[in-house]
């Protein structure tokens, strides 16, 4: 009997792309006799066949949390080699003598805390941070606990070299840094076959992807497949800064080409020695990814989004949402840290949210995506949307955006936030005639927040709110010291990049809040998988930003910071996963059941421990009536 679909009958479920199959199938595959398996997977449903063609899954329901290892396959050697099994001296005695490994390694037995001691030691001989960053890729390498405990126990030192700004320096020299796989490259000739790359990686319980087309990386631009040191960047804080098993997260670079000259001229460049592939065939091999993850790893397997550029981020997360696990940190990440800080900075100011006029130099994905949040905030509070986007002046390439602009320029996101004014050039004019209390730079134009600019807002503000966002350090729009010298000190500031404290006159210290979207994205990927959350809706990153504002205390807002220490980012993380997992059950998004009845203790039990087990089986006793054999 043929399948309804090869009469193109339009009631077939999968010319309708069924619940299940929530992107169109791949190519349909053969078996030896040339018979496509399509049309041989057929269900029975009553008295008619439905096709179930592209419904596949390797993986359904939730699976356990385990470690995954199955301890009869490994030998003592394994333990050395794998990096999520190695302890280095750290292994006993008893344990090296019972693995075989005794005289592979030194007679010295270390301590975890030993070797941490250690680590610290070695990577403070490195003055050049992208030497830093090698040391750390080759702990990661060779053990894998003793990373990430580095790397928790010492965010405020280990961050800005694992993530921004040191890891812009290393997607730029990454043909020189690249040692040995970590992750998924998947370029534009393996369309047709992407899951069986997929099914290439060793690991199956995957449940968080971090994925990237290296085409916007950080403030750098088309980096191509060097992009690839962000998604390892990002799940390495996954596991650093939220706890989630580091074999449950995948990196991947899907590489399509790159329009940098110079990358494609670089002999050391890694990737495919091409142009951008654009258009259709791009979207079908985007749509290809995204069902042969799903197809893979569960449609619970969420998918992070990292440096599309702005035409292609807004557009395939308008697509994807609600269809599969997915959010865009550049647009969504970077929103709920940004608003989480203007929430903040309201107990400095003494206003609503909605009683401010916020100006953004940029309307690309990051200020567009914050916009829009505030917006969502500004409405919580009772105003209207149009009130919201009145208040909201964003300025581009071409100037403020405004209605009918002789420029152009406007896409359909830009237009939702056009001003009914006449067209105005500079931002330095925008100040002047909008007089905002809010000052937002995400457009990377380094030295964009002027003196003039800086010190027209301590005129308009008793306490001006200057956010300098952009990342790395040479694309902010203005230091801290710049900010709160143009403002007599007044200036209630934040960054993307880490700036020193700043003494001031009266001799107080000022610590300068970094509002990295480290503060989010961990927390809310951990909330996610704790619950199964799989339609990752916008009230989920207003919660989030909410819940990073409540973590902020009186003192940290006195020190002249509107984010927690560093410190504290794993607190945050859960503080931030338990707000979301609890609105998961009220509104009937989670899909993990029952419900926990501690919410923070079943967040933490699902939590990577970075402290060493032990290596050897557990031994137990066996009734006295057994059988038994007698040794010589």
């Amino acid at each position: 009997m043929s399948c309804p679909c090869e009469t193109a009958s339009t009631s077939c479920p999968s010319k309708r792309r069924s619940d299940s199959a929530m992107s169109p199938p791949p190519p349909a595959q053969h078996d030896k006799s040339g018979a496509t398996l399509g049309v041989l997977k057929q269900s029975l449903v009553g008295s008619e066949w439905k096709c179930t063609r592209g419904m596949e899954r390797d993986r359904i329901g939730m699976w356990g949390t385990g470690e995954g290892e199955a301890l009869s396959k490994l030998s003592g050697l394994d333990r050395l080699r794998h990096p999520g099994l190695n302890k280095g001296m750290a292994f006993t005695i008893e344990e090296r003598q019972t693995l075989g490994i005794h005289g592979l390694l030194p007679a010295r037995v270390k301590t975890q805390d030993e070797q941490v001691q250690m680590c610290k030691l070695s990577i403070d001989r490195y003055e050049d941070p992208l030497n830093k960053y090698i040391y750390l890729m080759g702990l990661l390498d060779r053990n894998e606990h003793l990373f990430f405990r580095l790397v928790a126990e010492n965010v405020a030192e280990m961050m800005p070299i694992v993530y921004t700004p040191t890891v812009g320096l290393a997607c730029q020299k990454f043909g020189l840094v690249y040692r040995r796989p970590r992750g998924l490259f998947i370029t534009i000739h393996d369309k047709g076959h992407v899951y069986d790359v997929l099914k290439n990686w060793p690991e199956t319980d995957v449940r968080a992807i971090v994925v990237t087309d290296g085409e916007r990386i950080l403030g750098l631009g088309d980096l191509g497949a060097c992009g690839m040191g962000i998604p390892i960047g990002k799940l390495a804080l996954y596991t650093a800064l939220a706890g989630i098993k580091p074999h449950q997260c995948l990196p991947i670079t899907l590489d399509v080409g790159t329009n940098t000259q110079t990358m494609l001229d670089d002999p050391l460049y890694i990737g495919l020695r091409q142009r951008r592939v654009r258009g259709m065939e791009y979207d079908e091999f985007i749509d290809e990814f995204m069902d042969a993850v799903v197809r893979r790893f569960g449609q619970n397997c969420l998918i992070q989004f990292e440096d599309f550029a702005n035409a292609n981020a807004f557009r395939l997360l308008a697509k994807y949402r609600g269809k599969y696990c997915t959010f865009n940190d550049d647009i969504q990440g970077t929103a709920a840290v940004a608003v989480a800080g203007l929430v903040a900075s309201l107990r400095i100011t003494k206003k609503k949210l909605s009683e401010n006029t916020i100006v953004f130099q940029g309307a690309g994905e990051a200020a567009l995506g914050i916009a829009e949040l505030c917006v969502m905030a500004m409405k919580t509070e009772g105003t209207s949307d149009e009130d919201a986007r009145r208040r909201i002046f964003m300025v581009d390439s071409k100037g403020l955006i405004v209605k009918n602009r002789p420029e152009g320029g406007l896409n359909e996101h830009k237009e939702k936030f056009a001003q009914a004014r006449p067209p105005v050039k500079t931002l330095a004019e925008v100040v002047d005639i909008a007089k905002p209390s809010v000052l937002i730079g995400a457009a990377a134009i380094g030295g964009a927040f002027t003196a003039a600019i800086l010190r027209k807002m301590a005129e308009f503000n008793e306490r001006p709110v200057i956010f300098a966002l952009s990342n790395p350090t040479s694309k902010a729009e203005c230091t801290a010291i710049e900010a709160y010298s143009n403002t007599d000190e007044r200036a209630v500031f934040a960054s993307g990049s880490p700036f020193p404290e700043y003494r001031t006159k009266s001799g107080a210290v000022l610590k300068p809040g970094q509002g990295n979207n480290s503060y989010i994205f961990p927390g809310l990927a951990l909330g996610i998988i704790s619950a199964g959350i799989i339609d990752i809706t916008e009230d989920f990153m207003l919660l989030a930003a909410e819940a990073l504002s409540e973590i902020v205390t009186d003192e940290d807002l006195a020190q002249g910071s509107l984010y927690p220490p560093l410190t504290e980012i794993q607190n945050c993380s859960v503080k931030i996963a338990k707000k979301l997992v609890e609105h998961a059950y009220k509104c009937n998004k989670a899909s993990v059941q029952p419900q926990p009845a501690d919410t923070e203790a079943f967040i933490r039990a699902q939590m990577y421990d970075d402290r060493y087990t032990n290596a050897l089986p557990q031994v137990y006793a066996w009734p006295e009536s057994s059988p038994r054999v007698d040794m010589l």
